[in-house]
């Protein structure tokens, strides 16, 4: 049994066989998903695929490439939105410095505005950091001390302070695909250092496909690798790390447990 912390159903790439994709990772023994939001403008998409499928989730946010073009939405905006039983997360939301696609003064904009509503609704903020490491860490401690919010440092490919930072606050860490890569030993060294019950495991797909699929479009199904190396990474077995994450995803995306069976809700 696992869970698929992270990953992207909307997009093209699955749009002719998204039944097919689902089908397979429930197969694999990936029981629940959570597709990602990159834009609250399509957030009916999102809630539609997570009312259509019984193993789908959504959230509702901004990812920061578009962060330019939603700076009018609020944490009211988000935490309204949030409300739909099938929804059980903000964001993702963030810094990316790697592409800045958005300008940064944007992207923190957004972070901090999807705070607010992780803050309020007390769903987590599923971050994205790339190349950031500085901006972000800083950002999270001041606005912590306004008052705290549950989050994931989503996809983490970034330094050992940015995840210690999160530790500290309480956060979780969730680790793609690129785990698996054989350059990715000093990812795999934070893996170590994160407590287990803070470990999540994703896919991001359709991007960063796990070893032995790497350079293929990724789908849920790949999660079982991610899994796979993360727990060689920490010396347990396969049975383990699947018990081990997916009881923190769901503590993590604790609304899951309390929702109301998909037949009440379509």
């Amino acid at each position: 049994m696992l869970i698929d912390s992270h990953c992207h159903l909307d997009f093209p790439d699955f749009a002719e066989e998204l039944p097919a994709y689902v089908a397979r990772a429930e197969a694999a023994g990936v029981i629940r998903m959570v597709t990602i939001s990159t834009r609250v403008a399509r957030f009916e998409t999102y809630a539609g695929l997570a009312e259509r499928f019984a193993s789908v989730w959504c959230s509702v946010g901004t990812h920061p490439h578009q962060a330019h073009e939603e700076l009018d939405v609020t944490a009211e905006q988000l935490v309204a939105l949030s409300a739909h039983p099938r929804c059980v997360a903000i964001g993702e939301a963030g810094l990316d410095y790697h592409y800045d696609k958005s300008p940064r003064a944007a992207q923190a904009q957004g972070l901090r505005t999807h705070i607010a509503a992780a803050r309020i609704t007390q769903l987590p903020l599923v971050i994205h950091a790339r190349q950031a490491d500085d901006d972000m860490i800083a950002i999270l401690r001041e606005e912590s001390a306004r008052g705290a919010f549950p989050a994931i440092l989503h996809c983490f490919t970034a330094g050992e302070a940015l995840a210690m930072t999160g530790v500290e606050l309480g956060f979780y860490v969730s680790f793609s695909g690129i785990l698996t890569f054989k350059t990715s030993e000093d990812m795999r060294r934070i893996a170590r250092l994160i407590p287990r019950d803070r470990l999540l495991v994703e896919t991001d797909a359709p991007y960063l496909a796990p070893v032995p699929f790497r350079g293929k479009r990724n789908e849920p199904a790949y999660v079982v690798e991610t899994a796979k190396v993360l727990g060689e990474t920490l010396g347990v077995g396969f049975d383990e790390i699947a018990a081990i994450t997916s009881a923190n995803a769901r503590r993590c995306y604790w609304k899951m447990d309390h929702a109301a069976p998909l037949a009440a809700v379509a």
